[in-house]
């Protein structure tokens, strides 16, 4: 399965790659990292999926920040999409934030703890956008072929599956790499999102805990498998991030990062 997300295309024979900061802290925050990854991602001429989320609903602690709302932050996203000419990806939580959402950005993702509502996935395909759906921490692999056959009785044929790793114990997680490859066996696109996959839920207490430093390295194990995207959160400042700030990368050091995983992919593909 393959299809095309505005000028990206999803399953083809390019990787794809999701960057953006975890939450729309603000207007002008959230414009100036767009105009950064996408100067990035132009000079290293990478595909790439503008992310950033309206509300972060699933926060750790009820006096989190959670972002500007639905209607601010799909207005934001559209007009970033629109003047850059990037696709733009958000999270919806509800039936009704996927109809909204759909009307903006023209890619819907499921968050990993709605995985398996079926309500939910049946409002992302009916807005007949693209939709990535998060794997849940809590599920197989294998679970997922349950998944695919929701979205396919609902009519979607334009989604895609994401590994963003497995609960370990308590506030840990990790990634079974043997897992997008079966994954993959279902016929639709695979992403690895690196930087929630070393997140260290609630280990700190009151927020999420992470280790940031393993996102580069595990996405580059994921390249080695052939993974048609790398999900990537990306901060300024990722220490005095509004949330998940413990797994972001540094922006700084975000072209360096894909200029790595490329060569990783172009040695994969030269084995093959």
């Amino acid at each position: 399965m393959s299809f095309n997300i505005r000028n990206v295309e999803i399953g083809g024979a390019k990787p794809f790659f999701i960057l953006g900061p975890c939450s729309l802290e603000n207007e002008e925050f959230a414009w100036e990292m767009a105009r950064s990854i996408k100067d990035i991602c132009t000079k290293l001429d990478v595909p790439f999926i503008f992310k950033a989320s309206y509300d972060k609903a699933n926060r750790t602690s009820v006096k989190s920040f959670r972002g500007p709302g639905l209607q601010e932050g799909c207005r934001i996203l559209a007009e970033i999409g629109r003047e850059l000419q990037v696709p733009v990806v958000t999270d919806v939580h509800t039936e009704a934030q996927a109809t909204y959402a759909a009307e903006y950005v023209d890619l819907l993702q499921v968050p990993a703890f709605l995985s398996r509502q079926s309500d939910l996935l049946e409002a992302c395909a009916k807005t007949g956008r693209p939709v990535n759906i998060k794997k849940g921490q809590f599920l197989a692999p294998w679970d997922c072929s349950n998944i695919c056959e929701k979205m396919q009785a609902f009519g979607c044929t334009q989604y895609m599956l994401c590994e963003r790793g497995t609960s370990f114990g308590y506030n840990n997680l990790v990634v079974d790499m043997r897992g997008m490859y079966w994954m993959k066996q279902f016929g639709c696109p695979v992403v690895f999102d690196a930087t929630h996959s070393v997140q260290r839920p609630g280990g700190l207490g009151g927020a999420t805990g992470g280790d940031r430093e393993l996102a580069p390295v595990l996405a580059n194990a994921a390249m080695t498998m052939g993974i048609d995207g790398v999900f990537m959160e990306v901060h300024k400042d990722p220490d005095h991030a509004m949330s998940d700030g413990p797994n972001q990368v540094y922006l700084r050091d975000l072209e360096k990062i894909l200029h790595n995983l490329m060569l990783v992919r172009k040695a994969y593909e030269q084995m093959i």
